[in-house]
């Protein structure tokens, strides 16, 4: 483990993970112009200028005035862009990209000075969420990006239709038997929100094999499931009535090519209708959980579906590998080596999943670095999302990460799974 090792080998790790996170961070820049650089194409999402900004902001916040009791390098950035500095609407006047750039060097370089004399024995947790939160941030550039090129295929006209072909895998189940799990991750890389790991008992459930790809959910879509209240909730239908969607999102990224790929783009309140559709319903985080990580005739969780060997390309779609190269996605059945103990594909990677359950604390829970990071969303208003993108950087994918979203967003590259009893 990383935790048992010497604290010069920790330090390596983290200047190495650093520099890694930075580089990938900055690949999405390469090229880009000041229009996109600015550009707000939701409301609800900040430029990706903005979270540029951000990035190198939490990390002066938290390591050179936080730690190294240092002055703030920039004070003219403070209110820009701290998280609640400026609404949304009012970050689109940014500096220039070469500015921005400058800032994350700047600090940068102070930071991996400072991780030389830092006692890590004391700050790694602190080290390890920056490196995570860097990663977090890395994937909603990716997604407004991707919004920006959804967007403009539209506009070109550009639409692309899945086949109607059922996949083989339609119905496919796989049961999960009653008893106790360990739900949650006390580890040294574990973010506030998934602390502290617990036990929780099951009663035997069943969840889908696989996520649900285009070729099925084109049959919801064919059979007028966004024309018929009576897969609705309450809640969902009000919203599709102020929101009158017939289709995911980034349909027009799909074609008969990826019938077999997850479907993504679809708000909380449309995988809600697809599972009562099918019959089914979408899992409780726990559900997830326990058929992603949890091995029964071991008695104990693993850090990833597969064991503890960290994420690789062969074991589940992540890291933005694909970008630019087509197919963001992969068929649901593409990594048998990913597949969890109980013979679950695409738990990691490929696309989120929602899940049932609202966004909590489980008990015991203890704010860290700050309450802003997760608490202020326990409000009962989003919903637990797990797994992982296609975007989704390795530091932070595993079946306890847990992400959170209202249950109206379709932005986010997120699909889902069903479940009955």
């Amino acid at each position: 483990m990383i935790s048992k090792l010497k604290a010069s080998s920790v330090k390596e790790l983290i200047a190495f993970a650093l520099e890694e996170c930075r580089t990938k961070t900055l690949s999405l820049f390469v090229g880009m112009d000041a229009a996109t650089f600015c550009c707000q194409p939701h409301a609800d999402f900040s430029p990706v200028g903005w979270h540029l900004g951000h990035i190198a902001y939490i990390e002066s916040l938290w390591v050179l005035e936080h730690s190294a009791d240092l002055p703030c390098l920039f004070p003219q950035y403070r209110q820009l862009f701290a998280a609640d500095g400026l609404p949304k609407k009012q970050r689109v006047q940014l500096p220039e990209i070469a500015e921005i750039v400058y800032y994350l060097d700047t600090v940068r370089a102070k930071t991996l000075e400072y991780l030389e004399a830092a006692d890590i024995q004391q700050q790694e947790r602190l080290w390890r969420f920056l490196i995570q939160h860097e990663s977090q941030h890395c994937e909603i550039i990716t997604m407004v990006l991707e919004l920006l090129d959804s967007q403009q295929s539209i506009v070109n006209g550009q639409k692309s239709i899945v086949n109607g072909q059922n996949l083989s895998s339609v119905g496919e189940m796989v049961e999960i038997p009653a008893g106790e799990f360990e739900l949650g991750n006390d580890s040294i890389d574990a973010l506030d929100n998934e602390r502290p790991a617990h036990r929780v008992y099951l009663d035997t459930y069943w969840i889908d094999r696989y996520p649900v790809t285009c070729g099925e959910y084109e049959v919801f879509m064919e059979a007028g499931g966004y024309q018929n209240p009576e897969w609705w909730s309450v809640a969902g239908w009000e919203w599709l009535q102020t929101e009158p969607v017939i289709q995911p999102l980034y349909w027009n990224h799909f074609s008969a090519a990826t019938e077999h790929h997850p479907v993504y783009g679809v708000s909380w309140y449309e995988a809600e209708a697809y599972a009562r559709f099918v019959g089914k319903r979408l899992p409780t985080e726990a559900e997830w959980e326990k058929a992603a990580s949890w091995n029964d005739k071991a008695s104990c969780r693993h850090t990833y579906p597969w064991g503890e060997d960290i994420p690789t390309p062969q074991k589940c779609n992540c890291d933005g590998l694909r970008r630019g190269l087509g197919d963001t996605t992969t068929p649901v059945n593409a990594y048998p080596a990913g597949q969890s103990a109980y013979g679950v594909y695409d738990t990691l990677g490929n696309v989120w999943e929602w899940t049932a359950s609202w966004f909590d604390g489980y008990k015991g829970f203890q704010s860290y670095p700050y309450k802003g990071y997760a608490q202020v969303y326990f409000d009962q208003k989003h919903r637990v999302l797990k797994g992982g993108s296609w975007a989704t950087r390795p530091w932070v994918l595993r079946p306890s990460f847990r992400n959170w979203y209202h249950p109206q967003v379709r932005q986010i590259f997120a699909g889902f799974r069903c479940a009955r009893d």
